[in-house]
């Protein structure tokens, strides 16, 4: 079973002020660091959706791009709602693929150890969509399988995957406290940086 990846990092980040994917935690932007946790759990390739910031996105991820494995999609509506960030990946994601792993950019105390839970509860029950239980809800990271990718591509507005977790009641649901500390604004990335390091 092969699995892709697909980072969204297209929004605006009206609250944060400035483009959140670039802000640096630990040492690295945002941007960065998500990609380096998709890039060795991928085999069959990680797509990045930029828009906003693209062109700092596109310096900050030069080498990885580089390297192959790791192409960005540009989403020149991405004013328009989280949704054309995920119709546009799964439209640019690789045909060999039979699942993707959607991550975002501002959950940045995710661990590797958090999506290679991920990984395996999926692996368990390929046919199924794993997610990311966190403060009573669902929602990413969450891996995808290729048959549910029509449905995020018919998304619209600002509907994100989290509304498939709605649709499809039979899912694996992976525990992972990590996905709740989410960025909104400059003072959340402070607190999760001056915390004791996972």
């Amino acid at each position: 079973m092969k699995l892709a990846g697909l980072l969204l990092a297209a929004g605006g980040a009206t609250r944060f002020g400035s483009p959140k994917v670039l802000a640096t935690y630990r040492g690295e932007p945002l941007v960065r660091r998500a990609v380096q946790l998709l890039v060795p759990r991928c085999p069959a390739g990680v797509r990045v959706v930029v828009g906003a910031a693209a062109a700092g996105v596109r310096g900050a991820l030069a080498s990885e791009a580089a390297s192959g494995g790791v192409a960005l999609v540009d989403n020149p509506d991405w004013a328009r709602g989280l949704s054309t960030s995920l119709v546009k990946g799964v439209a640019a994601l690789p045909p060999g693929a039979d699942a993707v792993l959607i991550l975002l950019c501002d959950q940045p105390a995710i661990t590797g150890d958090d999506l290679d839970g991920l990984i395996a509860a999926w692996q368990v029950e390929p046919a199924l969509i794993a997610a990311a239980g966190f403060s009573d809800r669902l929602g990413p990271p969450v891996i995808i399988p290729r048959e549910f990718w029509p449905q995020l591509a018919a998304l619209r507005g600002d509907q994100g995957a989290r509304s498939l977790l709605e649709w499809h009641a039979e899912h694996t649901t992976v525990v992972m406290p990590h996905a709740a500390l989410d960025v909104d604004t400059p003072e959340d990335l402070a607190r999760l940086e001056a915390a004791p390091a996972q």
